[in-house]
């Protein structure tokens, strides 16, 4: 029995024994956290965004694509295997999708560069991203990615300048577009296929502007102390979704994505399916109207948030220079 099954028999017995007016809460209680491991610790969470075996882009789209056709190359260099794309099909609707994709194994990590994408991706995922815009088709991405390849042969092709050119296409496409963090979202390499009408991180995913290795490496002067970054970065759902930045928090099964994908998948497609119903009546110009309104309020910091700012990088220099 999966650890979602075993939530759910604990669940049925709660009501059971309220309706029976029996408190065995405590006991209930005890059981759930022996036999489930939902977590609300930010480096567990750190952890499981990264497994191996969560599902990944591709895993997503077989299980809520009715069919999937993908499409290869940005017509200009070559096709990057670490970003996929194509047109997808639920209840008969057409939508592009676009998204980092990574491995389960070593093999296939090496095939699809670990999620790192070249310029050559971020520009084939604009340039399905007009063909969409120029069809009228809508847009789902899925981000999970530690970044985008930092190496000589990606600087040599312009990786800056393709991630940017993304975050302004992107910021005034006229379709709809729905981003899901299912994974790692990092740096640049998030953020070239992150710009959208609704914007969600699955309930495990992380998101941030580095990885808290690095954070640890550069600020607190010891990679030993990434768990210690990980709290300080906030890089957790619940923490991004209370700064703004996300319309909201994808479920995941107890333990993980990986342990029952299709309960994420369903969730997925739940929400794509109501986004759309709501997104596909609306103009392009109250599209880009809405999307350039919700950039920039992300950006504003008020008082408040300047006095958590100032609190946290004092915390973090007076501990690095200790």
């Amino acid at each position: 029995m999966d650890e979602l099954s075993i939530e759910n028999k604990i669940e049925e017995i709660r009501v059971l024994a309220k309706k029976e007016n029996i408190d065995i809460s405590r006991e209930l209680d005890g059981l759930k956290s022996k036999y489930t491991s939902k977590t609300d610790d930010t480096w567990d969470k750190v952890q499981l965004a990264r497994r191996i075996d969560r599902p990944n882009t591709l895993d997503y789209i077989s299980l809520i694509c009715d069919d999937f056709v993908e499409l290869h190359g940005d017509r200009h260099f070559g096709d990057d295997p670490a970003i996929i794309g194509g047109i997808g099909i639920i209840e008969d609707k057409p939508i592009t999708f676009i998204g980092h994709q990574r491995g389960h194994n070593m093999k296939e990590n090496i095939a699809r560069n670990y999620g790192w994408a070249y310029p050559e991706g971020y520009r084939k995922a604009l340039r399905l991203a007009k063909q969409a815009e120029k069809f009228n088709r809508p847009v789902v991405t899925f981000i999970d990615t530690a970044g985008a390849y930092p190496g000589i042969h990606s600087e040599e092709r312009g990786i800056g300048e393709a991630i940017a050119v993304n975050l302004k296409e992107f910021s005034v496409l006229k379709s709809p577009i729905i981003c899901f963090i299912i994974g790692e979202g990092g740096s640049g390499g998030a953020l070239a296929i992150g710009v959208g009408d609704k914007f969600y991180m699955l309930e495990n995913s992380i998101y941030s502007v580095i990885s808290p290795e690095g954070f640890a490496s550069i600020l607190l002067r010891d990679a030993e102390r990434a768990k210690e970054a990980a709290e300080i970065l906030k890089v957790s759902a619940q923490n991004v979704k209370d700064f703004g930045i996300i319309h909201g928090i994808i479920p995941e099964a107890p333990g993980g994505a990986h342990i029952n994908p299709k309960f994420s998948a369903n969730e997925i497609k739940h929400t794509i399916i109501k986004d759309l119903k709501i997104l596909m009546t609306k103009t392009p110009e109250q599209l880009v109207r809405y999307r350039s309104k919700k950039i920039r309020e992300i950006s504003h910091v008020n008082e408040n948030n300047a006095q958590d700012l100032f609190g946290i990088f004092s915390k973090v220099f007076n501990r690095s220079s200790s």
